[in-house]
């Protein structure tokens, strides 16, 4: 290596036009926006360091300092700029060594060191503009500079020691109690602490302004309450302080919102504090759901939807075309009709984006008797049971569902173009998450355990597609199958399709709409597939409700005597024989109930 020791180091004033960065340069990268930057710093406070450079033949080669080459570059309508004082190398040797230690030996200032001179330099009168200029940084990072600054200083002089890290130094800026901030990092002090352990051990009670409360509230209204805010600046976001008067804003707007649901007509509306409202959550509650009536728009206004739906597809739709799109939408979507809420209510939350949301149409248990007579809750199928748990076993209810599953197939078959559209909403990646059609190796099973008993379906459903033989030519065997023609493939994709409709409740309530479903058309009730896999007293109250016996007359208490077996054959008789409803003199509207009747979970 050279002896650096005694280099005859001479200075030269260059004219900036001779300046070029030289290929020993080692910086290749630079970052365009950091140039802009020491541009104006150098125009500020000029060149403090001067470059390094090699004469060559095309002039003088910038070995160090190419980034303020590149500044002084944007800075030649500026006449101090225009010669540039030059410390130039003896030899290439020399120009090498220089342009490697100059890189190599650079270390910025210590983070503890950099905050201190901020904040020394803001005590001294300097703007953020003017720190920002000096350092060459971005005014954001100097506002978070002063705010570490503003700290107290054993805060600083753990970050020096490296007792804490520089986020978690940035997690006590949130706090403005000076003992609790001690007393924490005492505590923090070489741990290892998490960032969000320090900010809970320094506001524990603290709420982000992302939360939904703070959102559904607003920051505004809060502030109006006398509710107090702090900043978490290395977070962006701002945190609420008094939670309770938080929590307090947030139940009265709920309860507004409830209060002017019931003045739009529902019977009853219950703020709920919960994020979301579920399923389990409406069962849990012994809820009755209903359903608005559905909405038709007109050919007319159909077109326009489509047209406005397929706009908003490409998100082209303007403000004025969503809200058309939203008021046609709603017509779709249907409505309650006074008497529907008259006897239902809602449920109202605030969900995690802080958006009021409604689950519409619950009955309540003790309304739901009312809302039968009215009309307007159906009846359920089962009367039987006193206790919670259900008389229909688990098996028997895989059952029940695969016969509702194989009904709604069935129906499914009289409307292909339907089956298509489902096809290309689930394709499209429109349903999400939701399946639509079991479009997996597995077939959706429609043929209960008990076979075809009393069960039956269109024979498109049931009949299978021999396999081609083992090791055939598929090409061929494709052709050939194409080759019988379009007719023949639509009649093929609308089997397959309906054998495969797997849709969730909602979902599957609009198609049993469209198509018709109705399951007593493909299933009756008979002593083996259902009678003779419930209990003895299920079937003694399902006979007195569809005779509209009481339980003491003559014709239930023989019926209670009979054998289980027994019993589950005078039901099939009640349910597929003439002669047994012609000899209990049943009337019409009996006859109607029993056609119609269905176990529970089926409708």
């Amino acid at each position: 290596m050279n002896d650096q020791s005694n280099i005859p180091v001479t200075f030269e004033e260059i004219p900036f036009a001779d300046l070029h960065i030289s290929d020993l340069n080692p910086r290749k990268v630079v970052n365009e926006a950091s140039i802009i930057t020491l541009a104006e710093n150098i125009r500020a406070y000029g060149l403090i360091q001067n470059l390094a450079g090699y004469r060559d033949e095309t002039g003088v080669g910038v070995v160090v300092g190419g980034r303020r080459y590149r500044a002084l570059a944007l800075l030649q309508d500026d006449k101090r700029f225009q010669s540039v004082t030059v410390k130039m190398a003896p030899d290439q040797a020399t120009a090498e060594y220089w342009a490697t230690s100059e890189n190599a030996q650079r270390e910025a200032l210590h983070p503890a060191d950099e905050i201190q001179d901020f904040g020394a330099m803001e005590k001294r009168g300097a703007t953020v503009a003017d720190i920002a200029t000096a350092y060459g940084a971005t005014e954001a990072h100097v506002y978070r500079r002063l705010a570490l600054a503003a700290l107290p200083c054993p805060v600083i002089n753990a970050l020096r020691s490296g007792d804490i890290s520089l986020s978690n130094a940035a997690a006590f800026t949130i706090s403005d109690d000076e003992k609790l901030t001690l007393e924490v990092l005492e505590n923090v002090r070489g741990t290892g602490e998490s960032d969000h352990r320090i900010k809970k051990m320094l506001k524990p009670d603290a709420i982000k302004d992302s939360d939904r409360r703070a959102i559904y509230v607003g920051i505004e209204a809060y502030i109006e309450a006398g509710g107090r805010t702090s900043s978490d600046l290395f977070a962006d976001e701002v945190l609420i302080d008094d939670p309770a008067i938080l929590d307090d804003l947030f139940g009265k707007k709920l309860t507004e919102a409830s209060e002017g649901l019931i003045a739009e007509g529902w019977k009853w509306a219950d703020p709920i504090n919960d994020s979301y409202i579920g399923w389990y959550q409406i069962d849990e509650m012994k809820l009755a759901r209903i359903y608005a009536e559905d909405g038709e728009l007109t050919e007319e206004q159909g077109e326009e939807y489509d047209a406005l739906a397929e706009l908003a597809e490409s998100d082209a739709l303007d403000d004025e075309g969503q809200a058309k799109l939203a008021a046609l939408q709603s017509i779709l979507d249907g409505s309650f009709t006074d008497e529907q809420k008259a006897h239902a209510g809602v449920l109202v939350y605030v969900d995690s984006r802080g958006t009021v949301q409604c689950e519409t149409g619950l009955i309540r248990g003790t309304d739901k008797k009312a809302a039968i007579e009215a009309g307007v809750l159906a009846k359920s199928n089962y009367a039987g049971s006193t206790g919670t748990k259900s008389p229909i076993s688990n098996k028997l209810r895989i059952d029940l569902e695969r016969i509702a599953t194989g009904a709604r197939q069935h129906a499914a078959l009289r409307d292909p173009d339907l089956l298509l559209a489902l096809l290309a909403f689930q394709l499209s990646g429109k349903s999400g998450y939701s399946s639509v059609l079991g479009l997996r190796e597995t077939e959706v099973p429609n043929i209960p355990t008990t076979e075809m008993v009393g069960y039956a379906l269109d024979e498109r459903l049931t009949k299978t597609t021999r396999p081609a033989k083992f090791s055939s030519d598929m090409g061929r065997v494709f052709r050939a199958y194409k080759a019988k023609g379009p007719e023949f493939i639509m009649e093929e994709v609308t089997r397959h399709l309906a054998s495969r409709l797997f849709v969730d409740e909602d979902l599957g309530e609009m198609i049993d709409k469209a198509v018709k479903t109705n399951i007593r058309e493909n299933f009756t009730p008979t002593a083996e597939n259902f009678f003779g896999r419930v209990g003895g007293p299920y079937l003694v109250n399902l006979w007195c409700e569809l005779l509209d016996l009481p339980e003491d007359h003559p014709t239930a208490t023989t019926f209670a005597k009979l054998k289980k077996s027994e019993k589950a054959d005078k039901m099939e008789a009640l349910f597929g024989d003439p002669k047994m409803r012609k000899a209990h003199s049943i009337t019409e509207a009996q006859a109607k109930r029993i056609d119609a009747w269905l176990p529970e979970g089926m409708v």
